[in-house]
């Protein structure tokens, strides 16, 4: 049973089109927060240090699963409100995906929103980490898949 999802280019399209209607970055950092205070705790048994996302300021977890469907089930949480946030983005971007997707797909809706210039070099890194811990869980999908 194969359920339709949104692609990551549309998902990514639609995080645009929200955020990019509000003008005031304030506000915005405020929208942002508040996808975080929307994504749902996760589980106390993940948040282990295996599951700890390295390279990140805050404290950030991460746990991954194939679906039977063949897409990846993410979850993630983080100590910080923004950092949570930017979090709960990456998982409305890549949630239910196909872990095939997940590694061609490149994120654009942080260039297209402009976001580099509005988080310090630390949040940068820590998302760029989050990021391939992600991919790094897609491509070991991927391979599990592929024998």
């Amino acid at each position: 049973m194969t359920t339709s999802h949104p692609s990551i280019t549309e998902i990514q399209a639609a995080i645009v089109t929200e955020l990019s209607a509000i003008a005031d970055w304030d506000l915005r950092y405020q929208r942002i927060i508040q996808f975080g205070r929307e994504m749902p705790a996760i589980d106390p048994q993940y948040q282990t240090e295996t599951n700890k996302v390295q390279g990140c300021q805050s404290q950030v977890w991460m746990h991954a699963e194939l679906t039977p469907e063949g897409t990846m089930q993410l979850y993630a949480d983080s100590d910080a409100l923004i950092v949570r946030g930017l979090v709960a983005l990456l998982l409305k971007v890549y949630q239910h995906q196909p872990p095939s997707a997940i590694m061609i797909e490149p994120l654009t809706f942080f260039d297209a929103l402009e976001m580099g210039a509005h988080l310090s070099m630390t949040r940068k890194n820590g998302l760029a980490a989050m990021v391939k811990q992600i991919k790094q869980y897609a491509f070991v999908f991927q391979m599990m898949q592929a024998r």
